[in-house]
C-alpha cells in the first residue's frame, strides 16, 4: 500500500474536533481513493488477522462516499451532519462484513449498509409520530418521497401507477401521502402573539372540561375495587346461590324469572326468592365492610 494513504489516514483530524461540517467534508475529500489492489490487501488483512488499522483505512477511504449518499437525503429536513454520522456507522458495519474474495468493490457492498442506517435514522426522526413501521411501509415511504419530489401531489393515475409499481394498494399510497403531507404540531405550543391568524394549538380545542384526570382515575380505581369485591362475594356463595345471582342479576342478555329457576331446581318460586335474598344480603355485607 502506498505510504501516502497511511499518512493521510493517520493524520486525519477527529471529525468532532474540526469545528464545522465543511471542514470535515473537506478533510475526507483529501483522502485518496484506494486502488483495487490496495482495497483487496487491506480487506484481507482485516478478514484474516483482524487488523484494525487496515479496517480503519478502509473506512476512512470511503468517508467521501458516505457524504455523497447523505446529500441525496437533504430533502427530509434533517441535519446533513447527522445523516453522515449514521452513514458512517453503516460503513463500519459493511467493512466488518466485507468479503474480498467475492470480487466486488467495497463501495458497491457498503452502499446498502449506509443507506439502511440513514433510512432508519430518517424514519425515527422525520416525525415525532412514526410514519412507517412495516417493511412495506418503509419501501413506500422512500419511493413515494421520490415520486412526490418529482410529481408534487399525486393524481388518481399516478396513485395507481405507484401502487402497481410497489405492489401495494391505492389506499396505502394515499394514506402514506397524507402522512408525508402532515407536520408535527406541539400539543400545547404557545400561540404566536405576532400573528393574529395563527391557528391555535391542539390543547386549545382538544379538551374535555367535564373530565378531570384525578376523578377519572378515582372512578376507574373504584370500579376495579367493586368488581373485585363482586368476584369475592360470588366465590363465597354456594353453587345454587351463585347460579341464581348470576342469572338473575349479571346476565344482561336474558334475565331469568323466579318461576323458571323454581321449575329448574324443583322448588317453589318463593324458595328461590329466599335464596336470592340471602345471597344478596351476604354480598351487601361484604361491600359495606
Amino acid at each position: 500500500m502506498p505510504e501516502s494513504h497511511a499518512l493521510v489516514a493517520n493524520n486525519l483530524p477527529i471529525p468532532s474536533a474540526l469545528g464545522s461540517l465543511e471542514a470535515y467534508i473537506g478533510a475526507v475529500h483529501q483522502i485518496p481513493v484506494l486502488s483495487v489492489e490496495d482495497e483487496q490487501a487491506l480487506a484481507r488483512r482485516y478478514r484474516d488477522g483482524e487488523d484494525l488499522d487496515a479496517a480503519r483505512e478502509l473506512v476512512l477511504s470511503h468517508l467521501r462516499f458516505v457524504v455523497h449518499v447523505a446529500r441525496g437525503y437533504s430533502g427530509y429536513g434533517l441535519q446533513l451532519g447527522d445523516l453522515i454520522q449514521e452513514g458512517n456507522i453503516g460503513l463500519m458495519k459493511a467493512v466488518k462484513r466485507f468479503d474480498p474474495s467475492v470480487g466486488v468493490r467495497l463501495v458497491s457492498f457498503a452502499v446498502h449498509w449506509i443507506r439502511a442506517e440513514m433510512h432508519e435514522f430518517i424514519l425515527k426522526n422525520w416525525r415525532i409520530v412514526k410514519v412507517a413501521t412495516t417493511k412495506a411501509q418503509r419501501k413506500l415511504f422512500f419511493n413515494l418521497r421520490k415520486s412526490k419530489t418529482r410529481l408534487g401531489w399525486l393524481n388518481a393515475e399516478e396513485v395507481r401507477a405507484v401502487a402497481a409499481d410497489l405492489n401495494v394498494s391505492e389506499r396505502e399510497v394515499l394514506e402514506m401521502e397524507s402522512r408525508l403531507s402532515g407536520r408535527d404540531i406541539g400539543f400545547d405550543a404557545p400561540a404566536d402573539e405576532d400573528d393574529d391568524h395563527a391557528p391555535p394549538s391542539p390543547a386549545a380545542y382538544l379538551v374535555a372540561p367535564a373530565e378531570d384526570p384525578s376523578q377519572a382515575y378515582e372512578r376507574t380505581d373504584s370500579e376495579d375495587h367493586q368488581l373485585e369485591l363482586l368476584r369475592e362475594g360470588l366465590s363465597q356463595l354456594d353453587a345454587r346461590s351463585r347460579d341464581i345471582i348470576k342469572r338473575r342479576w349479571l346476565d344482561a342478555d336474558s334475565k331469568i324469572t323466579l318461576q323458571e329457576l323454581a321449575d329448574e331446581y324443583g322448588v317453589s318460586a318463593e324458595r328461590i326468592r329466599q335464596v336470592e335474598a340471602n345471597a344478596l344480603k351476604k354480598m351487601k355485607a361484604l361491600f359495606a365492610a
